[in-house]
């Protein structure tokens, strides 16, 4: 790694602390509605996101994810509801919040708006850094993001991961206060998403708030210390992980995965009379009932039976992905 990467998020800023009371927010979303033409695309969302945190807006394709980013960013206009970003408004005050966020769009692999097919990511990025009062240092971005081997490289021949990659950098490089990723580890290998997240974390320990859509919700609950989550316009919880997860109803339960298509019935028949086993989506299944070692002998035993291999298996209040599942309607992400 360059010299120049390990000053790359040396701020003056000191992350508030949470324990012992709620930090401020930095983005405060209130009955926003947006429609295009017949379709719905927010109807009332409400959150807030908390100051020197990492946020995670979860949805499927289509739930509103990326509209509520656009509006937040000052991209797009709210047909009503009002959006506070580190207390200004995104349309009004947009001249002196262009100097304090940063915004990644959503690429679809395609790489950065705005980006030249010919242009090379280490001068565009020191282009961009020029905007700005006190950047990143562009060099070491590049070494942090794995891009310092492709730096003179035509943008147009970089795979769909270091364009992800350099889309992030572009939004990062002005050392802003706030930033909005939207699906930034998509396309992205699991070294790629590893880099990524470990920058954001570095970030967020410095003080800078995050919000970041995504579809991975292993990675939120993993990384995010406040979740939302979106469907249909609608914002169907927000909070904490834990706490969300703490709150859900379905505290007594064993989750596994397998392969899909067990019988379901057959399985309740070896387990206590109160038990229930439901294939929630292909291949991941769920058991109500009072989880002690028993239950898990029980189920792990009827697979093993059956030549299968019960794999993940968790108890409790289960995962952001069974919280998900339980939340929307139909149980499909996409």
């Amino acid at each position: 790694m360059a010299a120049g990467a390990e000053i790359v998020f040396s701020y003056a800023r000191i992350r508030l602390p949470t324990l012992g009371r709620v930090p401020p927010a930095a983005l405060e979303v209130s009955d926003l509605s947006k429609r295009y033409g017949a379709t719905v695309a927010l109807d009332g969302t409400t959150f807030d996101a908390p100051a020197g945190a990492i946020t995670a807006v979860l949805g499927r394709n289509g739930a509103g994810k990326t509209t509520t980013i656009d509006i937040c960013a000052g991209l797009r206009a709210p047909d009503a509801g009002s959006v506070r970003v580190l207390g200004l408004d995104p349309r009004r005050d947009t001249a002196t919040l262009h100097a304090r966020i940063g915004v990644m769009p959503q690429t679809g692999g395609s790489g950065a708006a705005g980006v030249y097919p010919s242009v090379r990511p280490r001068e565009v990025l020191r282009l961009f850094s020029s905007f700005y009062a006190t950047p990143h240092d562009p060099d070491a971005l590049l070494d942090r993001l794995d891009l310092t081997p492709v730096a003179g490289t035509p943008w147009r021949r970089l795979s769909g991961g270091e364009q992800q990659r350099l889309s992030l950098a572009l939004a990062l490089v002005g050392r802003p206060e706030l930033v909005f990723l939207d699906e930034p580890t998509a396309a992205l290998d699991v070294a790629g998403r590893h880099a990524v997240w470990s920058m954001l974390e570095d970030l967020r320990d410095n003080g800078t708030t995050i919000v970041v859509t995504t579809h991975a919700l292993d990675e939120a609950q993993r990384h995010a210390e406040h979740v939302v989550v979106i469907d249909h316009g609608r914002v169907l919880a927000s909070g904490r992980p834990a706490d969300l997860l703490a709150a859900s109803p379905r505290e007594r339960r064993l989750t596994f995965d397998a392969p899909p298509g067990l019988p379901v019935g057959e399985l309740a028949t070896a387990l206590p009379l109160s038990a229930t086993v439901a294939e929630e989506h292909p291949g991941h299944y769920v058991v109500d009932a009072e989880v002690d070692p028993a239950l898990v002998a029980a189920v792990t035993s009827w697979c093993a039976g059956r030549g299968v291999l019960a794999e993940r298996v968790s108890t409790g209040a289960g995962t952001l992905e069974d919280l998900y599942l339980s939340l929307t309607a139909d149980g499909a992400t996409k």
